[in-house]
Order: structure tokens, then sequence, then C-alpha cells
């Protein structure tokens, strides 16, 4: 079968937009800006843009054990629906994927349910309780695309530099959710201002600082490829940016809601706000944005984390973290940022897709003849209100309800099929 992607913006080596197509056969591409083949089937993507499909390198599908909030077709469909062609799901399901027979099983699950191209994580402990090692070797074998413990930082040092040293041996990247326990406080959002002023305990910004430069000297030490997701504050910035000028192999994260909300912004006890880690000060924020500019942050992932709207309604301090995002990250970062004039379209692109797939090895997030056929159809000039009720995903949690914003996804091909298309 071959399918022609036609009618379409493109950009180019100087981030410039221009008309092409793209010529789709067995799930590559095979060719861009050629003839097209007689008898093909066309797609006409009406003049609108086409990204290489979004990359996330972390978030929660909630599938097995916690279906009530997210399954992995409704998790996919939701990722699809906002550009995603392949994500990495974390490892905080139940059970985890911490030996053969539950990767297995989890592996299944995504065959059998998944619509874009899922690539689950391997635990570093079993539980991730932090505590007893996982064999990580079996778990690459049996398809980890990476090892973490997301949802809580490994406390023990000890435990850290021997999971880096083994996963140094296999060539695999450590991806680490960076909170030391001892400086948590009961916290529940961040420990500034605006917490004192709503009356809530707050969380230091030294609890992620002090074990990401924990963590990237044991990473020197081990000779480990080092990923730190979802940084937020300054201090944090100032150690990947300390260690990546040492030669220290450490890549990191960062949020749209960390990029685009701080502290003050949060209205009230409203657990919508509640993420992990929490809106920061201006400051921080600010610092996140010069750090993804500079390279020191190198690319944008939603840790999407779907709950029930049961789980959302009893205040900060009763509600479980986290927020969704695979359905608004781009429509929102390209407003605030690409219209306003602070960012690029391609810098966008590069963090959502080429930057993230890099990180990881993964020959995806790329427009290359040969390459998989990963598109993303985006309508720019497509503007309209954030739509809780609307979600594909089952989560409702999010801060950004009835925001206006333009640039949304209107068709996502994986593998050369379509995953979502919007309807007429």
């Amino acid at each position: 079968m071959t399918t022609v992607l036609q009618n379409i913006q493109l950009l180019n080596e100087q981030g410039e937009l221009i008309v092409s197509s793209i010529v789709i056969e067995d799930g590559k591409i095979a060719s861009i800006g050629g003839d097209i083949p007689k008898d093909a089937e066309v797609i006409d993507g009406k003049g609108n843009f086409v990204s290489p499909g979004f990359v996330d390198v972390h978030t929660h599908l909630r599938e097995p054990g916690f279906e009530h909030k997210e399954t992995i077709a409704t998790g996919t469909a939701s990722a699809a629906k906002g550009g995603f062609t392949t994500i990495c799901a974390m490892p905080n399901t139940k059970p985890v994927p911490d030996s053969v027979e539950n990767m297995q099983l989890i592996n299944g699950l995504i065959k059998d349910s998944a619509v874009i191209r899922v690539l689950p994580y391997g635990s570093l402990t079993k539980d991730i309780s932090g505590e007893v090692r996982t064999n990580m070797d079996e778990l690459k074998a049996n398809g980890a695309v990476a090892f973490s413990d997301d949802g809580v930082g490994i406390q023990l040092a000890s435990t850290m530099y021997e999971q880096m040293q083994q996963a140094a041996k296999l060539n695999m990247v450590v991806v680490a959710h960076c909170e030391d326990n001892s400086l948590i406080y009961d916290g529940v959002m961040h420990e500034g201002t605006r917490n004192i002023e709503l009356g809530l305990p707050g969380i230091p910004s030294i609890c992620e600082s002090v074990q990401i430069a924990r963590d990237v000297l044991l990473a020197e030490a081990a000779g480990a490829r080092y990923h730190v997701c979802h940084v937020s504050t300054k201090e944090s910035v100032r150690a990947v940016r300390d260690a990546k000028a040492a030669g220290i192999r450490v890549t990191a994260e960062v949020c749209p809601h960390h990029l685009l909300l701080e502290e003050m912004d949060i209205p009230s006890d409203d657990a919508n706000w509640k993420m992990n880690p929490p809106l920061r000060a201006v400051d921080d924020k600010d610092s996140l944005h010069a750090a993804l500019l500079d390279g020191t942050i190198d690319c944008i992932a939603t840790d999407h984390a779907p709950h029930t709207v049961e789980e959302k309604c009893c205040g900060m301090v009763r509600a479980p973290f986290g927020i969704v995002g695979f359905e608004t990250a781009f429509p929102l970062l390209y407003t605030n940022f690409v219209e306003t004039g602070k960012w690029t379209l391609k810098q966008l692109v590069d963090w959502m897709s080429v930057k993230a797939a890099q990180i990881f090895d993964l020959p995806y997030g790329t427009l290359e003849v040969g390459a998989s056929a990963d598109f993303v159809v985006i309508d720019l000039n497509k503007e309209q209100t954030v739509d809780a009720e609307g979600f594909v995903t089952k989560g409702r949690n999010t801060p950004f309800n009835g925001w206006v914003a333009k640039g949304w996804p209107v068709m996502t091909i994986c593998e050369g099929n379509i995953a979502y298309q919007e309807a007429e």
C-alpha cells in the first residue's frame, strides 16, 4: 500500500515552512517532496503543518492496576489526539515491571490495546520500593526502554550507584524522579509565598536539587547515562548545568506546566493544581526557560498523570499529585511561546520530537526517508478553548481548563496508520 500525504507544510533546515508532500510505503517514509506514484491513496493535508510525531519520555498509563484512572487504550488515544506517536510509560503500575513475568504481561497489554507506540520502562528496584535491585539484564531483554522508579526518589545512594553501574554496562539510561524524602515535610505545594497564603504545607526546593547533585556525581563515578525527570527549580538547573560542563553524561526534561505556571497562579486549595514537583517561584520558572534555550534542559515531557474526579475533589492535602497533559501540550506551548516570538516553531518541534528521541537512541522523531512514518498534522491557525470534559483521557485534572490556545493537531499517523483524526 502506497499513501501520499500531500498539500502540507514542512520545516526546512532554515526553519522555514515549505509546501511539500510525503510518500508512505509499508509504514515508512518512501520519499519527501518527490513525484507522487500513480494509484496511491491520497490524504489531503489541507495546507496544514506536519511535524514528526511527538515523543514523550515521561507518561503514566496506569494500566495494569489502576484502570479506573486510565487504560492503555484511553491513554494512547489521548496521546494520539495530542500528536504523540511514541510514549515511554513509567513503571508505577500494579504489578510493577520489575520481573520478566511482569514485563511480558505489560508488553501483552500494550500489544492488545495501544493505538501508538508505547515503550515501557523497567523499574530500578522491586515494587519501586527503593530497596531490592531488579535484574536489569532480564528487563532489557524483555523490552525495557530504560530504567526508572519514577514517582519516588531512590533514597539510598548505594542502591542508585549499583544500578547505575549495571545500566552503564548495558548502555541504558537511568531516569530519575529526584526527591529526598527527609526534606518533603508532608508538603503538598511549593514552599514559598502562596503556600503560606493558603495555609498549606510546602515542599522545599532543596528536596529536588540535593538529590540531583548526588546523582550526577554517582553517574560520573559509575560512567552511567543519567536523565533527570521534570526539573522544576533554579538550583536543579544549576546542578545539571554544572554536571554537563564537567562532562558527566546527564540529560534533563521540563514539563509544560512548569514553563507556563508558577506558584502565585494557584487560585485556591484546588487539587487540579497539585503536581509533583509542584509549581515553583517565578524565578524558578525563568531559570527553566533559560535552561531550555541554552541546552541545559534537553527536551519537553508531559508527565501525563491522570486521576479520577473523585480523587481530585478533596483539596490539596488529601488528593494525589499529578495532572494530565497529552492533549494540551503542543497548543499551549505553541500559543504562549512560538506565537509570542519567544521560541521558533523548529525549536518547539526539536524539544518535543527530535531531542526526546535522541536521549534514548530511539529511531523516531524525525522526517527522513526510511524512517517510520510517524507524523502529526497541525492546524496552526485553529483556535479553541481547552475543555477538560472533552478530553479523550479519563483524567479531567488540569489547571488549563478554559484557556484559549491555537495550533491543534487534526491528524496523527503512526507507522503509516491513522491513529487520530479530527471529526469533520
